[in-house]
């Protein structure tokens, strides 16, 4: 096991706001809002497409948030509601990746107790973990990235130190990215009342993981052998329908990943990285029209137009550095009138979305760090007894085959 890079200051404020229950959470004033810096630049706090220097974008995105960058350089070269605070499902496991990859060594080896997946909420999408069977780092992650697996989300969080720890984790990881949009309640993006990102910080989230060889070697792998319990194994194919030519699509020239997701509450969303010609783009696609294939459509009509049309587009914002890495440091603000639609701390649902980024900030000053981080524990205690409460209403999984 590798021992985690120190915390920022800043990130271990995030910590604490993941230790509180989402409706502590309190939204900034007004005058705060109104000073602060947009992440990524002003333009993406608009509503409305935004596109500079270029035309012909598809016209057939019915997504209620989008976002295409140059992966390298991290310009937005176009842009709808890029901060809408929305649903992730499994793509949020790309944050859980950024979290916790790098802490274990790939060769290394794990007997899963049935406590591991004890917890694992009913309706999930799952790789198939056995209890008593002892599976390599690399098969977990493999199970995580290919069938979506919250069994080795939670394998993985317990080998961790626990599902609360992690998400305390992934939370201020968040913070140090600067995807101030998200409130992570699970580690495996399975739905609950809260949890909540953008097209913004999912492709965050991809573009920071894709620096490492492992996590792009995981999410562009289209098949693998999965332990079954002795010498047998079986195989598993990637749930990425441009990467493996699925459902009837075509393999999308160029693509190597990154993550898709579905749930029942989310409906699909999906970060996909391509590169052509020497250059990369990256595009998330959150909650389209119902369709089979729409995610998938949508995301490669707008790489189509990226390599095509979109080379003369001019940038609308940016994918901010983290923090950690020498990123500027600047706050997310609501847009006018409508900023606080799906606040943390107004009580929204998951998937009830705003028009503007997240208006919570994480409060620096008050009560100590260590202090509210000592809340971390019940926190989650909380959340799980209203997941009990609510889950024969809403038995939605993390991913499935269809997503």
């Amino acid at each position: 096991m590798r021992d985690s890079s120190r915390l920022t200051r800043r990130a271990a404020l995030g910590l604490t706001a993941a230790a509180l229950p989402l409706s502590a959470a309190a939204p900034a004033s007004a005058a705060t809002a109104s000073a602060a810096a947009v992440i990524g630049g002003e333009r993406l706090a608009r509503g409305g497409i935004q596109v500079r220097g270029a035309t012909g974008l598809p016209k057939k995105i019915t997504a209620r948030a989008w976002l295409l960058a140059d992966c390298d350089s991290g310009e937005v070269l176009a842009s709808y509601h890029a901060h809408r605070r929305l649903a992730p499902a499994s793509t949020l496991k790309m944050l859980f990746a950024d979290t916790v990859l790098k802490k274990f060594e790939r060769t290394g080896r794990y007997k899963v107790k049935d406590s591991d997946i004890s917890d694992v909420p009913a309706g999930s999408s799952l790789v198939g973990i056995k209890p008593g069977l002892t599976y390599t780092v690399e098969q977990l992650w493999q199970g995580v990235f290919l069938r979506s697996g919250n069994d080795a989300v939670h394998v993985l969080s317990h080998m961790n130190g626990g599902i609360a720890k992690t998400v305390a984790e992934m939370q201020a990881k968040a913070a140090d990215l600067q995807a101030l949009d998200t409130h992570v309640v699970s580690p495996d993006g399975f739905d609950h009342p809260g949890q909540l990102s953008s097209a913004y910080d999912l492709t965050l989230f991809a573009r920071h993981g894709l620096k490492d060889d492992d996590f792009r070697g995981y999410c562009g792998t289209r098949t693998a052998n999965f332990p079954a319990g002795g010498k047998k194994t079986f195989q598993i194919q990637n749930t990425d329908r441009l990467l493996t030519g699925a459902w009837g699509l075509d393999v999308y020239k160029g693509l190597f990943g990154v993550k898709n997701g579905y749930t029942s509450h989310a409906g699909n969303t999906f970060t996909g990285g391509a590169t052509r010609g020497g250059r990369t783009l990256l595009v998330t696609v959150m909650h389209p029209d119902p369709g089979t294939n729409a995610v998938y459509e949508q995301t490669a009509a707008l790489l189509d137009w990226g390599f095509g049309k979109g080379g003369s587009a001019q940038s609308v914002g940016t994918l901010v550095d983290p923090l950690s890495e020498g990123g500027a440091s600047a706050s997310a603000s609501p847009s006018k009138g409508k900023g606080a639609a799906g606040a943390a701390g107004t009580g929204a649902a998951a998937g009830s979305g705003s028009s503007g980024p997240s208006p919570w900030r994480i409060a620096e000053g008050g009560a100590t760090t260590l202090a509210l981080l000592g809340a971390g524990a019940g926190a989650w205690a909380l959340r799980r007894r209203r997941r009990a409460a609510g889950a024969a209403a809403a038995p939605d999984s993390g991913d499935t085959p269809a997503g």
